[in-house]
């Protein structure tokens, strides 16, 4: 399959200005490059900034375009730069609940891991419920962001429609590889989480590998620091020889 994902020039060129695609890139460029509130993940601002972020839209939702893409993003990553992630951002739609999409992204997930074709990683444990664990795709370890039009108190979680950020793992270890810079790019997201959101930082951020803390809690963040999401699943992929197409969860 062709690439289908593109550079932060490319959109305009690919997709006029009355079309949805171009409705949300404009969205997320004002949250990217706003002066006056910073959006908190610096990561993603500097990715933003350097042209090192690459843009997918799909519509239809189909995961095995996704996996596909998603595919393509890893081979290629570590030529896009240092902060590169994969935004995919789908078609506005009546909004759901919370609980909907956070099924979405678990089923994406699931669906994406039956579908890859390399073996997990040895290094990562396929049991979610680990300090260890991260969702893994093409053999790599990828950090998932789902952002959704139902985050109203978390706007640092807020898109107009259901929206996926993959970010893989070796960002962070160039980004934070030594104890004072993750310290210091940490204290910096937390500093502009506050002001940002409407409830506080979310207790379920936390550094990747501390023995009290889970990868995929922080996934898909509750509007609330109430509230508990869960995870659907043990492990991925638990039927990887025959993947089944949920179109419930896609549509």
């Amino acid at each position: 399959m062709s690439r289908l994902y593109f550079r932060k020039g490319e959109v305009a060129s690919n997709h006029a200005v009355s079309t949805w695609q171009s409705v949300m890139f404009s969205e997320f460029e004002a949250q990217m490059s706003s002066e006056a509130r910073p959006f908190p993940c610096v990561f993603g601002v500097a990715g933003y900034r350097q042209d090192q972020l690459r843009y997918l839209f799909l519509d239809p939702y189909d995961v095995e375009v996704l996996g596909a893409q998603l595919a393509l993003f890893v081979a290629e990553s570590r030529s896009h730069g240092p902060n590169t992630s994969l935004i995919v951002f789908t078609r506005p739609r009546p909004v759901q609940t919370l609980d909907a999409y956070h099924r979405k992204m678990w089923h994406t997930l699931d669906h994406l891991a039956q579908l890859d074709k390399s073996p997990w990683p040895d290094t990562i444990p396929e049991q979610i419920d680990h300090p260890m664990w991260e969702f893994s795709f093409a053999g790599e370890p990828i950090f998932v962001v789902c952002s959704t039009p139902a985050h109203v108190m978390r706007q640092s979680r807020r898109c107009s429609a259901f929206t996926l950020t993959f970010q893989p793992r070796w960002v962070f270890e160039k980004i934070l590889g030594t104890e004072k810079a993750a310290a210091a790019a940490f204290a910096e997201v937390r500093k502009r989480l506050i002001p940002y959101d409407s409830t506080s930082p979310s207790p379920l951020l936390g550094r990747y590998g501390a023995t009290d803390g889970r990868e995929y809690q922080q996934y898909f963040l509750a509007d609330d620091n109430n509230s508990e999401t869960g995870c659907p699943f043990a492990k991925l992929a638990q039927n990887k020889t025959s993947p089944a197409k949920d179109r419930e969860q896609a549509a």
